[in-house]
């Protein structure tokens, strides 16, 4: 995937995570926890796209 479209998708993804915090009312928490679930989505699909996540999964302990 090329550059370019990974920083589309992030800067897509960051807009509707603040719109969501700005204009949707809901508890600190709750906006907490939804923050939290996204940002580890994100990184999630970063190591996918990267191809490190992979790796990470075929080492044996």
């Amino acid at each position: 995937m090329p550059l370019v479209n990974i920083l589309v998708v992030l800067i897509v993804a960051g807009i509707v995570l603040w719109l969501i915090n700005s204009y949707i009312p809901m508890d600190g928490k709750i906006k907490r926890i939804l923050n939290i679930v996204f940002v580890v989505v994100i990184i999630i699909w970063l190591l996918k796209t990267f191809g490190l996540l992979t790796g990470l999964m075929n080492i044996n302990v």
